[in-house]
């Protein structure tokens, strides 16, 4: 057996000069890389803000529980720790709602996801990690009675209620969502072709909503009544800024109480249940309901289909069960 060289070749002095890989100090540094990639990605405000809160609702969580953050870094968080202290703390400690606990999840997930792809951290602890099961409620809606409370809260005899009343009735109108609706410039109102275009859609693809003549009507008094102003945002607090999201959410759950509305939460999303509920009531086929919702996803809208389509309830009428009580009567 022939004696080996002792100087060593170039690929073997490599191996002597390789640096050990670099992994991400602390959660400090890693949500700062975390947040760097959302800008760069151009993730909405909403949704970094969202991650945000999260992260950090789960590092105080951690604090809570004992955990030194200086010891227990994002190198060695384990799947075991998503489990115990983030699944089981949240649902045996807190009492928090599964609904709660899967938001923490998809942002951990996310979070997660991100550093272990860039190499920042050698494991994903998400890995493994599912969603919690959670039953499937009813879908909220207004009934018609509820609908006709409401929009008689607003005191037309003011800005703040001309304003809220408007808005109440773009919601049902178009189905828009909160973030959608505060994006609304003057310019975004196509009045000759009667539509509303949509440019801060969850999709990040701007659509056009179609708007009616009664909508056309409100929306001009109240544009006459709000008057010219620096901002363009189409819906301005009584200061003239632009109305926030949070602040037309409190004004829609207040709302809510002052109809002493029972059996439903008054929310802005509750509108768009209802404009989908309405619309397929009146005709409104699956194609139109998706364009005009702009969901990227079939899934969401088949289920407003086959909740409030009146082809299943006009069927029952033939085939109920019962009419078999009925011919034994008989």
């Amino acid at each position: 057996m022939g004696r080996r060289q002792n100087a060593l070749s170039e690929s073997e002095l490599a191996i002597l000069h390789q640096k050990k890989r670099k992994y991400v100090e602390s959660f400090k540094d890693a949500l700062e890389l975390f947040e760097k990639d959302c800008d760069l990605r151009n993730l909405r405000p909403y949704t970094i803000k969202y991650y945000r809160n999260e992260i950090s609702a789960f590092l105080n969580q951690l604090s809570e529980q004992g955990f030194k953050l200086s010891v227990l870094k994002p190198t060695n968080l384990r799947e075991e720790h998503i489990k115990e202290n983030v699944i089981l703390y949240m649902r045996k400690s807190k009492g928090a709602k599964v609904v709660s606990v899967n938001t923490r999840l998809r942002a951990l997930r996310a979070f997660f996801n991100f550093l272990h792809k860039n190499n920042h951290v050698p494991k994903n602890p998400m890995e493994n990690i599912k969603l919690l099961k959670d039953r499937k409620p009813v879908i909220p809606t207004f009934t018609k009675e509820q609908l006709n409370k409401l929009f008689r809260q607003p005191d037309l005899k003011t800005f703040i209620g001309v304003r809220d009343y408007t808005i109440m009735l773009i919601f049902l109108e178009t189905g828009v969502r909160v973030n959608e609706l505060t994006g609304l410039s003057l310019a975004d109102i196509r009045w000759e072709d009667n539509l509303i275009c949509i440019r801060n859609a969850k999709s990040y693809r701007e659509r056009l909503v179609p708007i009616q003549s009664e909508m056309k009507t409100q929306l001009k008094k109240y544009i006459a009544i709000r008057g010219s102003v620096k901002s363009d945002a189409l819906f301005l607090t009584i200061d003239e800024t632009p109305l926030t999201r949070r602040g037309i959410q409190q004004r829609i759950e207040k709302y809510g109480v002052m109809a002493n509305l029972k059996g439903v939460r008054c929310s802005c999303h509750t509108f768009r249940h209802t404009f989908a509920k309405l619309s397929v009531q009146q005709g409104a086929n699956i194609f139109e309901l998706q364009a005009i919702l702009g969901h990227t996803s079939m899934e969401i809208v088949k289920t407003y289909v086959n909740l409030f389509g009146n082809d299943v309830r006009d069927r029952h009428k033939e085939f109920s069960p019962l009419k078999v009580l009925k011919d034994l009567d008989d």
